[in-house]
């Protein structure tokens, strides 16, 4: 049986609860997931979440650009403080979101800056959101050149910002968007990328792909984005779990399998 990884989910947000999503998503092919800290009130949760279902589950530690402006030192203290948990594997997600405006554009970025020196500080790798912000997320990437490394998570951007991303050593995560019937553009963009910097996630419970639209996202979807992928790329689905596994193990060392 093939055994996934979703790379990027919110199993604090699930309906039908963590533990019940994991065995779907075990029954489904699904080995690994990766929870995702967004805001001060979740962090401790995913913390545990991670820590109970450890190796299964890891997760990150970040503030989304949506809370850029509640970002404070103390939170940073915080999640610098626990980055060196085996199960905490990046420092995310972080980033800029100029689409919904929940938080200013400067404020924004004063959070993705702060947490991306806390990469930088501790050798962690970072998840990425970004969404109507491509240049300016770029910019500050390039900030950081050379001392940080991660990917851009559920990838819905330019060719500009992979081809960027690409050069400054980042990965690519592909989501259930890539299945949508207004994604020809992403599609394209995924053709075109490289093997050994591509992952799959669901963003759950957000997005979830053609077959399952309209249904709350789950990990357990994430072979159907695979499945997807594979086709784009033109290969096995086993050659893409395949290299998909050895992407996560080489962008996230602290990943146990």
């Amino acid at each position: 049986m093939l055994e996934w990884m979703d790379m990027h989910a919110h199993l604090n947000m699930l309906e039908e609860g963590p533990e019940e999503a994991l065995r779907i998503a075990r029954e489904a092919g699904v080995a690994k997931v990766v929870t995702i800290g967004t805001e001060p009130s979740d962090l401790q949760l995913v913390l545990d979440l991670a820590e109970k279902n450890y190796p299964d589950v890891f997760c990150t530690l970040g503030i989304h650009p949506h809370e850029g402006q509640v970002y404070t030192a103390e939170i940073g203290q915080f999640i610098e403080a626990n980055v060196s948990k085996p199960w905490v594997i990046a420092v995310g997600e972080i980033g800029l979101d100029y689409y919904y405006e929940h938080s200013p554009h400067e404020e924004q970025k004063q959070a993705f800056r702060a947490q991306l020196e806390i990469a930088a500080r501790t050798g962690m790798p970072v998840q990425i959101h970004t969404r109507d912000a491509d240049e300016d997320t770029v910019a500050i990437m390039k900030e950081f050149k050379g001392r940080v490394k991660g990917i851009i998570h559920c990838f819905t951007g330019t060719p500009y910002l992979a081809e960027q991303a690409l050069d400054m050593g980042y990965n690519i995560s592909i989501s259930g968007v890539v299945t949508f019937k207004n994604a020809d553009s992403l599609r394209q963009i995924v053709k075109s990328l490289p093997l050994d910097r591509i992952h799959v996630e669901t963003d759950s419970p957000f997005l979830a792909p053609v077959p399952m639209r309209g249904r709350k996202n789950t990990p357990a979807f994430v072979v159907h984005t695979a499945k997807f992928v594979a086709d784009l790329k033109g290969i096995s689905v086993e050659e893409l779990c395949k290299v998909t596994r050895e992407n996560a193990l080489k962008m996230f060392p602290k990943i146990k399998w």
